[in-house]
């Protein structure tokens, strides 16, 4: 069964929930899983594409937009983090966790063995992932609570 993370911030802005995003994506595939981003929307995810090269100048994290040539490729089967939203198919079947930064949740969430919700103390994120919280209570999936300290 999916087990799923909530990870809170203490802070308001975007930049800090989108900057959490990329250094929990490295942790994440650093530990050797494959990762999907999903985005609230194609400018977000194209914003964490380029995030991904710049949150850290010393590291860089392998990956690809999924509407990308590189994944329709051989090398591209071997990128460890693939972003996107709603539009484009869903990641393929090797995807192990997906950090979700949409206000919903994808109908395709239970394939993954983790998902990881950023929470920050912006009223409309807070209210949609309640919600978040509350769908995966309901359906009995194993929830946990990460309160992280600025």
């Amino acid at each position: 069964m999916t087990r799923i993370d909530f990870y809170i911030l203490p802070d308001t802005t975007l930049e800090a929930r989108l900057g959490f995003a990329c250094r929990l994506a490295e942790t994440i595939a650093g530990k050797g899983y494959r990762l999907h981003l999903h985005a609230e929307d194609e400018a977000m995810a194209r914003d964490l594409d380029d995030r991904l090269w710049t949150f850290r100048p010393d590291a860089y994290l392998p990956h690809a937009l999924v509407d990308s040539t590189l994944l329709g490729s051989e090398q591209g089967q071997e990128v460890p983090v693939t972003i996107g939203w709603e539009g484009p198919p869903a990641p393929d079947a090797g995807v192990q966790a997906m950090l979700n930064l949409h206000p919903g949740i994808p109908e395709w969430f239970s394939r993954f063995e983790r998902v990881a919700e950023i929470i920050n103390q912006h009223q409309q994120v807070l209210t949609a992932k309640r919600e978040c919280w509350q769908t995966y209570k309901q359906r009995g999936y194993p929830v946990k609570a990460h309160q992280l300290r600025g």
